[in-house]
């Protein structure tokens, strides 16, 4: 992992037993695990802590999932750090959305277990962007 350093995950998650899970599986997985459980905490942490991936929820207070991945955009984060959404909103048009903004990932909550959404943030480490992603860019 990057030379020796750690790499640093943002868990953006306002649900406080998924955070404690999540934060849990990360650091036994190696991860130095920065956490956030609302959309402006969130935002603001991933300003001052560049994490080399970030997991974000949808339905947050203050700012929602969307309305960060707008930001990180604006603010040119999205370029150097993956965002891989998990939520429990599986509709087409927030997956859309999610992939369109510029997350490399959109996972269901219930579909994957703590372990697979380590695997799949490592891949995302590995591929900074997903093929589902590139393919809705270029036809956007």
């Amino acid at each position: 992992m990057n030379g020796g350093r750690k790499n640093k995950v943002l868990i953006i998650e306002d649900d406080q037993a998924l955070l404690n899970l999540y934060n849990k599986k990360f650091s036994n997985s190696g991860y130095d695990v920065i956490t956030a459980e609302d959309g402006e905490a969130g935002l603001r942490a991933a300003e001052k802590e560049n994490p080399d991936v970030i997991l974000l929820d949808i339905m947050l207070p203050v700012m929602n999932g969307f309305e960060v991945l707008k930001k990180l955009g604006e603010d040119g984060m999205l370029e150097k750090t993956p965002v891989v959404i998990l939520s429990n909103y599986g509709e087409t048009k927030n997956i859309t959305q999610g992939l369109v903004s510029g997350a490399v990932e959109y996972l269901i909550k219930v579909e994957h277990t703590p372990e697979e959404v380590v695997n799949i943030v490592e891949d995302a480490l590995s591929e900074k962007e997903s093929l589902v992603g590139k393919a809705f860019k270029e036809t956007a």
